[in-house]
């Protein structure tokens, strides 16, 4: 895997990547059609606010059947933008094909353009065997492992109930050949503001690896709503030189009502 040096696609990596063993909940919290649509930023001293790229993803229901099983297809989409986009530019494109019953992954398709660093690659999970099988290699994997992808939905299903506040989760996901495994602490909860309102959240600290990017291994907090659609709404990831920030700021067709949003009191007229 190439090393993690490009911070926008380090925004999309967090976003995508909350996966764990918990058990998994009955009702799914999306639906066929639901969109969302994020804006990825880097907040310094120096520079102040600059806005680096966006990041889409997308979710339908397919008449494709796998293995006998119906199965959803998700389109994760992120793009530099503005002189970001004239220096480094960002295109990347993930799909998967995961099961409507078992929120399972079967296929992944990774297709990525990074500052001229191009990865093309297409995934087959065959759990009968016990196999990833990518156009380059074959690599043993467990029934819970996950892609880029299919992990954002399959994290959205969790019972996290019986997790304690300043309590962890182990997590394991499929990228680049290779099972990457970690380990989430739940924060708690916690009432934030962004540009969509005022939300009720969940809070969530990823482990990272420290490198030439991270300053140490905990810098990256993730806020989830706390309703039954369990949607990220915050990202934000310090590094050494500030912070990455990723924001949602667009969403369409959620499963729920979005009880987690706090509305503003009317003022009572004299």
């Amino acid at each position: 895997m190439k090393p993690l040096n490009n911070l926008f696609y380090l925004a999309v990596l967090m976003l995508f990547t909350l996966i764990s063993k918990q058990s998994f909940a009955q009702e799914l919290p999306f639906k066929s059609g639901e969109e969302f649509s994020f804006f990825f930023y880097y907040d310094a001293p120096l520079l102040g606010k600059l806005y680096a790229g966006k990041a889409f993803l997308e979710l339908d229901k397919t008449e494709e059947k796998i293995n006998g099983n119906s199965v959803f297809h998700a389109v994760g989409r992120g793009n530099s933008i503005g002189s970001l986009d004239f220096f480094y530019k960002v295109r990347d494109r993930f799909e998967t094909w995961f099961g409507e019953s078992n929120i399972r992954t079967y296929k992944f398709m990774r297709r990525t353009n990074e500052g001229g660093y191009i990865v093309e690659d297409d995934v087959l999970f065959d759990y009968e065997k016990g196999k990833a099988i990518s156009r380059h290699a074959e690599k043993d994997i467990t029934e819970k492992v996950q892609d880029l992808v299919s992990a954002f939905y399959f994290a959205r299903t969790l019972d996290i109930s019986s997790i304690p506040e300043g309590g962890n989760f182990p997590i394991d996901f499929y990228l680049d050949d290779s099972i990457y495994t970690s380990v989430i602490f739940y924060e708690g909860k916690e009432i934030i503001e962004t540009r969509l309102g005022k939300f009720r959240t969940m809070k969530f600290k990823p482990m990272v690896v420290e490198g030439e990017v991270f300053a140490n291994p905990y810098p990256m907090f993730l806020w989830v709503t706390d309703d039954k659609n369990r949607i990220p709404i915050l990202i934000k990831s310090d590094v050494i030189f500030g912070s990455v920030k990723a924001e949602l700021y667009k969403f369409k067709n959620l499963k729920y009502p979005l009880d987690s949003k706090i509305e503003k009191k009317k003022k009572k007229k004299k």
